[in-house]
This record gives C-alpha cells, sequence and structure tokens, in this order.
C-alpha cells in the first residue's frame, strides 16, 4: 500500500530554516501530484501549503508562504522536499506530505503521519 514517511521536523528559532522530507513506496511516485500540508493543533483544517507537478515543472503555493518555501522532487529517490526559510511563528503547524489520486473510487489527496514544527520567537 502507499507509505509517505515524513521527516526534518523540529524546533527552530524565528527566521531559521528547515528542510523537510517525504519518501514514498508503494505507488508510482513519478506520475503522481505531491503536495505539503500543515495543520495547527486545534484546527480541523488542513491547509494546502505547496503541490508540485509529477514531472517538477509546476509549483503553487498559498500566499503565506510564497518566497519563503520551495518545493522540490527527486524522482529517482520517491522523494518530496519542502525547504523553509525566514520560519515565522505562524508556521508553527503539524506538516503533512501528501499524493494526489483520482481513481475508480474517488478522489482525493492520500496524507503521510506528519511531522512537527514548531518555531520558536
Amino acid at each position: 500500500q502507499v507509505q509517505l514517511v515524513e521527516s526534518g521536523g523540529g524546533l527552530v528559532q524565528t527566521g531559521g530554516s528547515l528542510r523537510l522530507s517525504c519518501k514514498a513506496s508503494g505507488m508510482i511516485f513519478d506520475i503522481s501530484v505531491m503536495g505539503w500540508f500543515r495543520q495547527v493543533p486545534g484546527n480541523d483544517e488542513r491547509e494546502l501549503v505547496a503541490r508540485i507537478s509529477s514531472e517538477g515543472a509546476t509549483t503553487t503555493y498559498t500566499d503565506a508562504v510564497k518566497g519563503r518555501f520551495t518545493i522540490s522532487r527527486d524522482n529517482a529517490k520517491n522523494t518530496v522536499y519542502l525547504r523553509m526559510t525566514s520560519l515565522k511563528v505562524d508556521d508553527t503547524a503539524v506538516y503533512y506530505c501528501a499524493t494526489l489520486f483520482d481513481n475508480q473510487f474517488g478522489s482525493g489527496w492520500y496524507y503521510g503521519q506528519g511531522t512537527q514544527v514548531t518555531v520558536s520567537s
């Protein structure tokens, strides 16, 4: 089955940087759209932070992270990354890697278990 394993989260000070990684297995990675979501504790909504096309040519970002976060992928390694710079306290959240599925059973995002990012002031 599909597995998405995130790593790279942690505690960082305001203005610092982190790089999240997500290793995928059980899927055909190089034809899959990938994304990074985040969810603040106590908030039911999971926000799409960035997404990247299967070949990596097209990326989109939520306005709050434009110019600070960069999503990228290495299809040879079945891995997607999220480089986060100039981090702010408001970036504190659990970050989830996700893959977009669309099949006869429906469509949506399949998520990993998440990695905590905490930005201290």
